[in-house]
């Protein structure tokens, strides 16, 4: 498979790997957080995390039409640096205020930086070669998810360094000693992480085409545009929905789950970086699927294949818990860059607005998801959240054969229909 040469891409691309760094390591501050910092309940985690994704979910519509406009580079480019610096700052206001309510402002507030950073990165990638979307988009969001993969992991090991865990020796005493010694622990070396976010914004900054340059590639694309189709976009959005409880909805409590099964921050962040990690192997490898034999047959088996393995996930430990985090992560993470490539052809609008409407309803039933989860394992606990998780996920699979073909060759067909002359020279940049 070869990899795409523009510079832009891989500048978008990079952006995206701090973004969703940044908006990934908040289930693993604030697990670590509810322990050490600041009490917090399992609603209260995931009211958080569902604030924080519904935020960037409902800008992206926004943020996607200016791109349209403007190309992004500006908006991408203050997009990583504004994310990762309200992260930051949610954090010091824990430690300083102990106050959840002040320590959620910034913290929702940061999720303008992954609301503005989506949509052009899914615009500039998808445009880097039309006749290998489904390729482009998974490697793009395969580089955001290696971002969720190292942070949780690189987060829980620097908070681990520097913290008790006390709880591993009084769960072996018994009930008479859970909670009898004080958990001690700071944020503050994970604040230093947000420095290596600042080569990925100057990155995008520099390498994006600016307004001039953009609006004549827009104009040429607003002729093809055709009508879009209402019917497949809302099967479209209900399967997206039922999917959102298995990812991300889950995800947002993998750290706690294994926390209450005594793991320590490095282990759950580890398991949730793997968790993250696999969606975006399986996004490439689907993707390329996709772009051969349609993305309909590839979402519906996956997400098919997923749903028994969210269910193991939830009664096992160690190795196998590795194990399954690995499998399910993939199956029903995978799909995330064809529901957006399904979007864009079923919403041939400008691209940017497109790709935001795309994972905006994507996040923000991850948001509603999340919540939901938060106030089902309150409810019923966990182990019985993450199974209500794997039925959802059969349904969705369902919904998935519903959709349309994709009417377009596949890619490998349509580059050997091209013309066989000397093909020109890359446009200056790529």
């Amino acid at each position: 498979m070869k990899l795409p040469r523009s510079r832009v891409f891989w500048s978008v691309s990079f952006g995206h790997t701090m973004v969703d760094m940044f908006a990934t390591i908040g289930p693993v501050l604030l697990a670590f957080m509810s322990v050490h910092v600041l009490p917090m309940t399992n609603t209260q985690i995931g009211f958080a995390v569902s604030a924080f994704q519904l935020g960037g979910a409902l800008s992206q519509p926004f943020f996607g039409a200016w791109a349209d406009r403007t190309g992004g580079r500006w908006l991408g480019a203050l997009g990583v640096a504004w994310e990762v610096g309200l992260v930051v700052l949610a954090m010091i206001v824990a430690t300083v205020t102990g106050s959840y309510a002040l320590m959620l402002i910034p913290f929702i507030l940061a999720s303008l930086g992954s609301g503005a950073l989506h949509p052009v990165g899914t615009m500039h990638a998808a445009a880097a070669d039309p006749l290998r979307v489904g390729r482009n988009l998974s490697i793009f969001f395969l580089m955001g998810q290696l971002g969720s993969s190292i942070g949780p992991v690189l987060i829980g090991a620097l908070l681990d360094r520097f913290a008790s865990n006390n709880a591993v020796f009084t769960a072996a005493l018994g009930a008479n000693f859970a909670g009898r010694l004080m958990e001690t622990g700071t944020v503050l070396p994970a604040m230093a992480v947000g420095i290596i976010a600042l080569p990925a914004a100057l990155w995008m900054a520099l390498a994006l085409p600016n307004a001039a340059a953009f609006g004549g590639r827009e104009r040429r694309a607003a002729a093809e545009r055709r009508a879009i189709l209402i019917k497949p976009l809302l099967i479209l959005a209900a399967m997206v929905a039922l999917r959102s409880l298995a990812n991300p909805g889950i995800v947002a409590f993998l750290p706690r789950l294994f926390q209450f099964k005594g793991w320590t921050a490095a282990e759950y962040g580890a398991i949730t970086s793997l968790y993250w990690l696999s969606s975006g192997l399986a996004g490439v490898w689907f993707g390329t699927l996709a772009d051969r034999f349609g993305a309909r047959g590839v979402i519906g088996i996956t997400l098919l294949l997923g749903a028994p393995v969210i269910f193991l996930l939830s009664i096992t430990d160690g190795i196998i818990a590795f194990a399954a985090a690995l499998l399910a992560g993939g199956l029903t993470g995978g799909s995330h860059s064809l529901i957006v490539a399904t979007t864009q052809r079923l919403m041939p609008t400008g691209k940017g607005f497109a790709s935001g409407m795309s994972l905006g309803f994507i996040f923000g039933a991850g948001a509603l998801a999340t919540l939901a989860m938060g106030a089902l394992a309150d409810r019923v606990g966990l182990i019985g959240a993450f199974q209500i998780a794997a039925g959802f996920t059969i349904g969705a699979s369902l919904l998935a054969w519903f959709l349309p073909a994709d009417e377009r060759k596949p890619a490998v067909q349509s580059r050997a229909a091209l013309p066989t002359a000397q093909p020109s020279p890359s446009a200056p940049g790529d």
